[in-house]
């Protein structure tokens, strides 16, 4: 069980490097846009690329520029990524880093 979990954790972390340097090289730069974790399901066929999106009210347009353009992620995926199958990824905004930098902010007040 414990190798399972090293291999989703590493599949994981290799498939946020690759969203992150393929969303650096794909968007237009108007939002900045974070590759903050990728959550996979057990078996590794599909998960979820969560990101965070700075300033906030350019979350709407970077997330449907994200889903456009995920086909062409998966893409750069099957090149870059040694296993199989590649799984199929959706995005979201992480509510939990949304949650953590509005703490913050209020903490510096």
């Amino acid at each position: 069980m414990a190798g399972e979990h090293s291999r989703k954790t590493k599949k994981e972390e290799q498939i946020r490097e690759i969203a992150a340097r393929f969303i650096e090289r794909e968007s237009n730069k108007s939002a900045l846009i974070t590759v903050t974790r990728v959550v996979l399901d057990e078996k590794a066929r599909s998960g979820t690329v969560f990101v965070s999106v700075m300033p906030q009210s350019g979350e709407e347009s970077a997330i449907n520029f994200l889903k456009r353009k995920g086909s062409e992620l998966r893409e750069v995926l099957k090149k870059e990524l040694s296993i199989h199958p590649i799984p199929f990824l959706d995005i979201s905004i992480d509510s939990g880093e949304k949650s953590r930098q509005t703490i913050e902010a209020l903490l510096k007040e």
